[in-house]
């Protein structure tokens, strides 16, 4: 996870949303108030439409939907466009179609309400009153249309890579072209700024707790900080400890080959699809992330630290 370090001339709010911690910076003290109502109704609005956990969310609905068209709001449209967007960028490493499986794992409901264990795949399946799911899919599955959508009987959707760090590049989007004011929102790390930064910029730390390597980076306006780590969101399932981020081909955790991946990019969600997709490609990420260009800073499971693509460390990492 990634952390603000809000400068003297900054005021910054800070509550908890979706198992996370919401995290609001403006560089005109005077709009903080203004500026938390836009990000909560932006927060309310997202959720109300691409919560897999709430059974009256537009997701949800889909779900029930039979393989049928089904006409969706502009902004599960927009969410849903994105999470795609990322499927064809990262060839497929980062897919919305995991939904089934991640529920066949356990992770059925908000994460902070899981607790230490979690039910069998057949008492999840009895619980919610549904067989039959595919765990076996791909986002090609998937028809969007311009005001529809139609997924396959079974499948299930989870936008958990792509829409926690698109709604915080909407987030900062609002703020600024409402109020004027720079602004930097973090959704449980996944960070956006938009609008004048604080004259020794956004100072964000980069670290993923207690004893993890650490380090500050210093970033401007128009810019997304993303960190996807093997270490948050674990819990035990039938014995094994496991992790949210899927290898969609194997409709399993990913290897933990990384402990964290963090990348800078022009926005949240580009930095968040590239960080997710290094966690599924593990080796292979260091390769792809030279070709790319992309600034990241990667934590193997050794310890080990390699920075690809000009990484902006403001001092050494320290432990």
């Amino acid at each position: 996870m990634t952390g603000v370090a809000a400068g003297t001339t900054t005021a910054s709010r800070s509550w908890s949303v979706w198992g996370c911690a919401a995290e609001l910076s403006v560089t005109e003290p005077g709009t903080i108030e203004h500026a938390e109502r836009i990000v909560r109704a932006e927060l309310a609005t997202v959720d109300a439409a691409c919560s897999r956990f709430r059974p009256d969310s537009e997701l949800s609905m889909l779900a029930r939907a039979g393989g049928r068209p089904t006409s969706i709001s502009p902004t599960l449209h927009a969410f849903l466009e994105a999470a795609l967007s990322a499927a064809r960028l990262t060839g497929g490493d980062v897919d919305p179609t995991v939904g089934s499986a991640l529920v066949h794992l356990g992770y059925d409901r908000d994460f902070a309400d899981l607790g230490p264990t979690v039910p069998s795949c057949d008492e999840i399946e009895s619980a919610i009153g549904r067989t039959g799911f595919v765990t076996e899919s791909d986002w090609s599955m998937v028809t969007l249309g311009e005001d529809h959508v139609t997924i396959p009987d079974g499948v299930g959707l989870d936008l958990g890579a792509t829409a926690k760090a698109l709604t915080a590049d909407r987030c900062a989007r609002a703020v600024h072209d409402e109020l004027g004011t720079g602004v930097l929102v973090s959704l449980g790390g996944d960070i956006a700024t938009s609008g004048p930064y604080p004259d020794d910029g956004w100072r964000i730390e980069v670290c993923d707790g207690d004893g993890e390597p650490s380090t500050v980076v210093v970033i401007g306006s128009d810019t997304g900080v993303a960190t996807s780590s093997t270490l948050r969101r674990r819990w035990m399932h039938e014995g094994q400890m496991l992790h949210h981020i899927l290898d969609p081909q194997l409709a399993r955790p990913a290897e933990p080959y990384w402990r964290t991946v963090t990348v800078i990019a022009s926005s949240a969600l580009t930095a968040n699809t590239v960080s997710t997709a290094c966690i599924v490609r593990g080796p292979a990420a260091t390769a792809w992330l030279d070709r790319i260009g992309l600034p990241a800073r990667s934590v193997a499971a050794d310890g080990t630290i390699i920075h690809s693509g000009h990484w902006p460390d403001d001092g050494e990492d320290r432990s």
